[in-house]
């Protein structure tokens, strides 16, 4: 066997050089294929109970931003890449493609949304640290709340009558959040925002992560304060949200979510741990343990029970939040939720898109989070 070049001339002293391959290094992740699977399943199984678009859910331990399992449905095959899920129809190629974009997108991490209650977490955080409200204080709540020449309404049309700050959070109860965010202002609440990280990515060592779509502070009225402060008129994604709740509810720093563990050689002679930046501190720890309190009485007293698990301390939070343009009738409904709640080692935060019929929350997405827990809180000892 010779060699030539381009033109075909003979090369010479170009003996063959052979060189052995050498066995790679092992990358070892913090995901658990028994928790990732199971929470695959029952995101497949809420997507077909409620003939939703989408189910996307995140497990996450909230000390050190370790990911158990991210999910999303449908999904595709990595084998088979191009293939649509089964009963898919497309009226052109533009269309086809269209879906593929989005069939092969990760959505916890590159999809922005409108949150809803759930965000109220960093309302009541920013309040409590502010020092604007306690639990006591004492709202009304007739059904709505006027701001400007808005009639912004709460869930349930009747109201909720008078109510505490921590049975407004119990509640949901927007004309709470309403009031309490005119309390805090715009400034400063914008504040909280940049303190919180919430209008930065998180840092996550996967590509294609989104940024919050937020509000130019100078543009923020009181209706635009309004509707922030119970989660709508601004975006952002799953991710940024669970990892904000996350420094609430451990003691108030902030942590990186991450996939990557360490890397081992080969042989197992050697290990990298791969380092992440440490959190800063966003929260006070004592407002972080009001938090967990307030959290966990959602879940034993209030919108969020379906989520209790008997012998089990969880908090957690729902959400409704209904997409753009208003008044189609569609929405995305989630829940976010952490055990045990004295002392989080486990968050989830699950949502459904557009899910047909009854799509409140936490009548849906609160009993499939329970699932989850009473599957994994066991396996994982705790």
């Amino acid at each position: 066997m010779t060699y030539t070049d381009a033109a075909g001339i003979e090369l010479k002293n170009t003996a063959e050089q052979r060189v052995e391959p050498i066995a790679g290094n092992t990358l070892r992740l913090t995901m658990d294929w028994n928790i990732q699977s199971f929470v695959t399943q029952v995101c497949l199984e809420l997507m077909e109970e409620k003939q939703a678009n989408e189910v996307s859910c995140i497990v996450m331990n909230p000390q050190n931003g370790e990911i158990y399992a991210m999910a999303n449905v449908p999904e595709f095959d990595l084998n088979r890449p191009f293939e649509l899920p089964e009963g898919t129809t497309c009226e052109s190629e533009e269309m086809r493609q269209d879906l593929l974009n989005k069939m092969w997108r990760n959505a916890n991490v590159s999809d922005t949304y409108e949150p809803g209650s759930t965000f109220k977490t960093v309302t009541a955080a920013a309040a409590l640290e502010a020092g604007v409200v306690t639990f006591n204080d004492t709202f009304s709540c007739p059904g709505f709340y006027i701001v400007e020449d808005r009639r912004i309404r709460c869930h349930k049309v009747s109201g909720h009558g008078s109510e505490t700050f921590l049975q407004g959070i119990q509640n949901s109860c927007n004309p709470v959040f309403i009031q309490v965010g005119l309390r805090l202002g715009a400034e400063r609440f914008y504040s909280y925002f940049e303190q919180f990280e919430l209008l930065e990515k998180t840092g996550i060592d996967l590509p294609g992560e989104a940024r919050t779509i937020m509000h130019d502070p100078k543009k923020i009225g009181e209706v635009e304060l309004a509707t922030i402060s119970f989660g709508q008129s601004f975006q952002l994604t799953t991710l940024r949200l669970l990892t904000t709740i996350s420094s609430f509810v451990n003691g108030g720093h902030t942590v990186v979510p991450h996939f990557g563990m360490a890397i081992s050689s080969f042989d197992g002679t050697s290990t990298q741990k791969i380092a992440y930046p440490q959190g800063t501190h966003v929260l006070d720890e004592a407002v972080s343990a009001q938090m967990r309190e307030c959290l966990e009485s959602v879940v034993a007293e209030g919108g969020g029970n379906k989520a209790y698990i008997e012998g089990y301390r969880i908090g957690g939070k729902t959400a409704t939040s209904e997409k753009l343009p208003r008044g189609t009738g569609k929405y995305i409904s989630s829940f976010v939720g952490f055990a045990p709640a004295d002392e989080p080692q486990v968050i989830i935060i699950m949502t459904v898109d557009e899910p047909q019929g009854i799509y409140y929350g936490g009548t849906i997405v609160a009993p499939k989070v329970k699932k989850i827990f009473e599957n994994i809180l066991p396996y994982l000892n705790l």
